[in-house]
C-alpha cells in the first residue's frame, strides 16, 4: 500500500503580525487547534499558507516550529513545488532532510509545460526523494491541467507518487484518474464544496481550507459517507455548502483568516498583493459563518 496522509488534512494558513513578520505564537495556537479539531495531517508551506509571499528560509523556520510543536500526533506535509523543476528537486531533498512525512508539489505554473514537461518535472521530483509525493493539480492558479493519463503514468512508474490533490470541477477527471491509474493511487480533493461529489467517485478525503473551522463537521461527512449512511453525509454536505462557498468570497486565505481572527486564534494580516477584507465584506462573511457556530 502506498502512504496514506488520513482523510481530512489541513491546508495551514501563516498568521503574521502587524509588521507581517511570521507570528509564532498565534501559529502554536492555530497548530493546537487543528489537531484538536480533526486535523488528521497538517499542510505547511501550500498556497493557502501564502508561499509566494514567503521565502524559501522562512518555509524552513515555519516547518521546523511546526514539527516541534505537532511532535508525531499528525502528520507533517510540506508543500516543497515550484515551476523551476531543479528548486522543486531541491526542495524536496530539504524537505526529506527536515523530517517531512510527505510532499506536496504543483503544476509548474506560468511556464504552461507540455503533458511531457509535467510527467519529466514530476519524475525529477520523484527520483530525489524517498517522500512520498502528493501532486498537485489546480488549472486556475497553473494556467494548465495535468491530463489524467499523465497522472496515471507518474503513479505507475514511481511507487513514492502515492496521490493527487485534484482542484478542478470536471468530475470526469475524477472517474478517469480512477480508471487509469493504480487501485492504491490516493485522489484528494482540493475545493471543500467538492469533498461529497469526489467521494463518491472515489476520492480519499479532502486537502482542506474549511477544516480551519469546521475540521469535525468535514471529518464527520466523511466518516458518514464511507459507512454507507449516505443521505445524512448529504445533509451534513448541504448544511456546510453555502460556509463552503464563503470562505472563497476573496482570493484564499484571506477569508479563512478573517475568520479565524474573529474567534481569536490568529491575526487577519497577509502580505501584499493580498489586501484584508473590508467591514462590510467582514459583516457579509460572518453571517454566513456565525450560523454555523464551527470554531
Amino acid at each position: 500500500m502506498r502512504y496514506n496522509a488520513g482523510e481530512v488534512i489541513t491546508a495551514m494558513v501563516t498568521p503574521f503580525n502587524a509588521d507581517l513578520s511570521v507570528d509564532y505564537k498565534s501559529l502554536e495556537k492555530l497548530v493546537e487547534h487543528l489537531i484538536k479539531t480533526g486535523s488528521e495531517a497538517i499542510l505547511v508551506a501550500g498556497t493557502t499558507g501564502e508561499t509566494p509571499t514567503l521565502t524559501h528560509e522562512e518555509e524552513a523556520e515555519i516547518f521546523n516550529f511546526v514539527k516541534k510543536i505537532v511532535n508525531g500526533r499528525v502528520k507533517l506535509i510540506i508543500g516543497a513545488g515550484s515551476n523551476c523543476t531543479e528548486t522543486a528537486v531541491q526542495s524536496s531533498i530539504k524537505a526529506q532532510k527536515a523530517g517531512a512525512d510527505a510532499i506536496l508539489t504543483v503544476v509548474p505554473y506560468y511556464n504552461k509545460p507540455s503533458q511531457k514537461g509535467m510527467y519529466e518535472h514530476f519524475s525529477a521530483i520523484a527520483k530525489s526523494t524517498d517522500l512520498p509525493i502528493i501532486l498537485y493539480n489546480i488549472p486556475g492558479r497553473t494556467g494548465v491541467n495535468m491530463q489524467p493519463a499523465t497522472i496515471a503514468k507518474l503513479a505507475r512508474n514511481f511507487k513514492n507518487i502515492t496521490a493527487v490533490k485534484q482542484s478542478n470541477a470536471d468530475l470526469d477527471l475524477i472517474s478517469e484518474i480512477k480508471m487509469l491509474s493504480p487501485e492504491d493511487f490516493m485522489i484528494y480533493c482540493g475545493d471543500d464544496s467538492l469533498t461529497l461529489p469526489m467521494l463518491s467517485l472515489g476520492a480519499q478525503g479532502v486537502i482542506s481550507v474549511a477544516s480551519h473551522i469546521a475540521g469535525r463537521k468535514i471529518k464527520e461527512m466523511i466518516k458518514l459517507f464511507k459507512s454507507g449512511q449516505i443521505n445524512e453525509a448529504l445533509a451534513l454536505h448541504l448544511k456546510l455548502y453555502p460556509m463552503f462557498k464563503k470562505i472563497f468570497m476573496a482570493p484564499n486565505p484571506v477569508p479563512i483568516k478573517a475568520i479565524l481572527a474573529n474567534v481569536g486564534i490568529i491575526n487577519e494580516f497577509v502580505r501584499k498583493p493580498l489586501v484584508t477584507l473590508d467591514e462590510q465584506e467582514k459583516n457579509e462573511l460572518m453571517s454566513v459563518i456565525n450560523e454555523y457556530k464551527l470554531v
